[in-house]
């Protein structure tokens, strides 16, 4: 099985990836959980523009990605769990951990530091949440997580099949967590005893600033329990709550251009006011 899909890869991540993007559509549509103030076309456009952007920026920055290392690792001897005779399935699990953990710290990590937020907040600058939002990273960001990721892979010696099947599951709760889709509350309480639901990670994209530095997990929900971070639920309740920062509030904002030099404009974090309870709608003119 794992040389089936080490051999298959870059199909089983396209097929994944586009069914759960097509699934969690198909959900918005059909049991959303609050309205969207900003066109999907607007917004769809772009972020997925941005895909692309990061696909080619991964490309052209790295001769090789994580999966790659993590066979020539293996061939090498690098790293702890090709050094250290340990069975495959408990390197595979603790790996599967370690790389959801690092996930969680890095997160931490570009909200506490203020250059790094800079680079991370075109994330949060989305005037809504839905399941594109899940792919919206600034290309600064996406290299800079997969030098941790690479540094990781290598100094663990983690399994190529485990780097694989932790990338598509991450890939797919993202896009699961930022989708705008109702969960019946006895459900919701129940998954989030172990994964992060689009209740929890909602709450994240608060334009409050004591929520947006709350619910950093992506895919599992321990370590925000755990490091204490953890908010239940808005202050203002999901339909009622301001997606969203404080600046970049404006439709042209959405566009391509404007995500990609956002980190060279405004303030950084530690120089932003705080944010009133009910933050500030979007713009409702049309973009220019």
């Amino acid at each position: 099985m794992p040389d089936l899909i080490l051999a298959h890869e870059p199909a089983i991540r396209l097929a994944i990836f586009a069914s759960v993007l097509a699934a969690m559509a198909i959900w918005e549509v059909a049991a959303p959980r609050r309205r969207l103030e900003i066109p999907r076309v607007l917004r769809w456009s772009n972020n997925l523009a941005l895909v692309v952007v990061d696909t080619l920026v991964l490309r052209l920055v790295f001769p090789m990605l994580a999966v790659g290392l993590a066979v020539l690792a293996a061939e090498r001897g690098w790293g702890l769990f090709n050094l250290v005779d340990v069975p495959v399935w408990l390197a595979f699990a603790v790996s599967l951990l370690v790389l959801d953990l690092s996930i969680y710290g890095q997160h931490v990590l570009f909200h506490a530091v203020p250059a790094l937020w800079r680079v991370h907040r075109m994330h949060h600058a989305d005037l809504d949440i839905d399941v594109t939002t899940a792919l919206r990273f600034h290309p600064i960001e996406i290299a800079l997580s997969m030098g941790i990721k690479l540094a990781l892979v290598a100094l663990l010696g983690v399994p190529a099949v485990a780097v694989v099947v932790f990338e598509v599951v991450l890939n797919g709760m993202a896009m699961f967590n930022h989708a705008n889709v109702r969960l019946p509350a006895g459900l919701d309480r129940v998954l989030r005893l172990a994964v992060v639901t689009p209740d929890m990670h909602r709450v994240h994209h608060s334009i409050e600033r004591r929520e947006t530095d709350s619910n950093y997990g992506f895919n599992l929900s321990v370590w925000d329990r755990l490091f204490g971070t953890y908010t239940a639920q808005p202050r203002a309740g999901h339909e009622g709550m301001t997606i969203g920062i404080g600046l970049f509030r404006t439709r042209r904002d959405l566009w391509l251009d404007r995500l990609l030099i956002q980190p060279f404009r405004g303030r950084a974090k530690a120089e932003e006011p705080g944010v009133a309870a009910g933050g500030q709608k979007p713009d409702p003119t049309p973009p220019v």
